[in-house]
This record gives structure tokens, sequence and C-alpha cells, in this order.
């Protein structure tokens, strides 16, 4: 998800959660090593987004195993459906991606079957973050962070309560409002204010939300998927719904800001690892899925993503810089739990979104 939609869509999609215990600094289940000297000299295949794990993580993985990390990325999840069809889910062993895409990839039979006697560590994973509708059986993925979409505003220019997406329309902030560019995200929470679902197909309630998104455009000042917190910190938008590590960007530089969780509901999306089905180095792509499960390792990534921590066990691990951020908070877990992820839908709807995207994007200009 980078500048994800949650990403939700990309959520891109939005936007991602049952409680369970974790255990202590001194109990936490670590990876072993890999001891398999086979794996030495040979490389591991990685695919996804640029900047998704912090270089010392990589080299600790070569440290550890032997296997050198082949880092390649790609701008958008299609671009990457794509190129697992051409090869035959060949050329890659680990990809992350988007949730709403990674379902695609498993019902196209690109996607690897996990044994998870391979994984020591999969028993850190947080359960909250999976079961979900792209892997509800848990076979093939495990999450790589979660991210949740949430409006930050600056107090000292906004003088409006804001507590949930019907704010965001109040002509108090008119011309002071920036959003991100994903049309399934921004519909979504029209749709939210209306009660419907993130993923009706209903397309009458598609087209009551488009006609209510288009009376949001005085209020618009900029709408950009990239940096958005940039123009929030400048102060040259009061409020702005943004993906979640532009949420936890703005937030670093400026703690004054005031973070809302919708009243009306949460929209999320999951990033997720797999192993695809003719992976060259499944082995390595294995040990490597083990390492970055380790609390330690996965706290440092999740640090260097901004996204949500999906590994229970990394949340001790968390510097406090950054716990209050990315550990999803105990006293709102209920909005996760009750929260929806992004999904696909029929091809009419999703037309009936682009076609009412653009009409609201001209409204903008």
């Amino acid at each position: 998800m980078k500048s994800k939609v949650l990403g939700l869509l990309g959520l891109g999609a939005a936007i991602a959660l049952t409680a369970c215990g974790g255990g202590s600094k001194e109990t936490t289940q670590q990876g072993t090593d890999t001891g398999n000297s086979s794996l030495k000299g040979t490389t591991l295949n990685l695919y996804t987004w640029d900047g998704m794990f912090p270089q010392e993580v990589l080299d600790g993985f070569t440290e550890k195993t032997g296997v050198k990390v082949n880092y390649s990325n790609f701008d958008l999840d299609e671009t990457m459906l794509a190129k697992l069809e051409e090869t035959k889910g060949g050329d890659y062993d680990i990809v992350v991606a988007d949730d709403y895409i990674v379902q695609l990839a498993i019902q196209e039979g690109l996607v690897t079957e996990l044994d998870k006697t391979k994984i020591s560590t999969y028993g850190n994973i947080n359960p909250l973050y999976q079961s979900k509708f792209y892997d509800p059986e848990n076979k093939y993925t495990l999450p790589y962070g979660a991210g949740i979409p949430l409006i930050a505003y600056n107090p000292e220019t906004v003088n409006l309560d804001i507590t949930g997406y019907e704010d965001l329309w109040n002509p108090e902030l008119a011309g002071n409002v920036g959003i991100v560019g994903n049309y399934r995200v921004i519909d979504g929470i029209t749709l939210k204010t209306f009660g419907y679902s993130f993923n009706t197909n209903d397309l009458a309630q598609i087209q009551q939300a488009g006609d209510k998104l288009k009376s949001l455009a005085p209020n618009i000042r900029l709408i950009n998927d990239n940096n958005l917190q940039d123009y929030l910190l400048s102060g040259e938008v009061g409020a702005a719904f943004m993906y979640t590590s532009q949420v936890n960007q703005a937030l670093k530089a400026n703690p004054d800001l005031k973070v809302v969780y919708p009243k009306e509901g949460l929209g999320f999306g999951v990033m997720a690892s797999f192993i695809p089905s003719k992976a060259p180095n499944s082995e390595a792509a294995y040990a490597f899925l083990d390492y970055i499960n380790e609390p330690e390792v996965a706290a440092k990534c999740f640090e260097y993503i901004g996204y949500f921590v999906t590994n229970k066990a990394a949340e001790n691990y968390v510097s406090d810089d950054w716990k209050d951020l990315i550990v999803f908070p105990e006293d709102k877990l209920s909005l996760i739990e009750n929260g929806e992820l992004i999904e696909n839908i029929n091809d009419d709807a999703n037309e009936l979104h682009n076609k009412l995207w653009e009409e609201f994007r001209q409204k903008t200009n």
C-alpha cells in the first residue's frame, strides 16, 4: 500500500481487526537459524514496492542465511499481477502486495499454499489481521502491515470538532480540505455517510453517494496521492483524509495535530506476503518469511514503512517514538473488528465508481 489505498486499493485500498494476547520479550517466539547450508550463496528474488524493507533487515537476512537479496519493485499492484501471469508464477520468490490483488493472484493459481512448519515465527502474527476475504483460511499469505486511512486536522486553524467523514462536508471547511486520490476510498467514505458498505454492488447506492460527493467539491483544495501530509503541515490545508503512513509522518512532525477515527466506520487494507507458485528458490522464501516475522526484525520493518503492526509479538519491540503511531490502540480495536476491508466489486459497480469519480474531479478543478 505504497500510497495505497490502505494503500487500500492500492487501501487500496484503504483500510483493517479480535484482540489476542502477546508474549513478553522474554517468552516471545524468536526465529531460529535455518541451518540450511544449501541456501548459502543462493539468491532470493523479492518483488514489492520501493522502500518496503530497511536495508539493515535485508543485510541481516543475508548475514544470517548467506542468501543474497535481489530486490525488484513495481509501481502498481496490477503491474505485479501482470508479471506473475507472464511468468506463470515464476521469477520471484517473495511478493508483498495489496489484499485485493493477492486475491486475484490466488484465484489464478499463481500463489503457493504455505507449509507453515517451515515458518517457526508464524505464531507471532496478530490474528486480528488474518482470515480476511483474500485468504479466509490463511493458506497462502502472511500479513505485512495494515493501512487504515484517517482524518487528521490542525485544531489551530480548524475550529470545527471533526468526528467523522460527514464533517468534511461542513461549509466551514470550504477550500481547506485535502484528500487522497483513490476513487474507491473516497467514494467509499461517502457511502459510509449513508450507512452503506464500502463494497456495495448496488448501483443506486453508488449513484447516491456519487451525487453527494460532488457537493464536497467546494471544500476540496487539493487531491494528492503522494505527500499529502506536507500540505497539512505547511498549512495549505487545515484538514486531510490520508493514508496511514502519511498520517504518521504528519504526527511525527506535529504531535499537536488531531487524528479522527471516523464514527461512521473504518475502511482498511492489508498488505500480504506470499510465495509465487513457481518460485525458483522457495526454501529461501520460507527462510525470509521466518526471519521478517521475528519480533525485533518485524518492529524495524513496521517503523520503516509506517503502517500498523500486524505482528503481535513485535508490538513489545516498537520504539516509544513509534508505538503510539503504528500499534493500533487497544481501546479502538472494536473499530477494526467492525470495520471493512475494501474488496473487489463487480464490473458494473466499478465502472460507475470510475464515472462518478471523474465527474467529481472535474468539479474540483
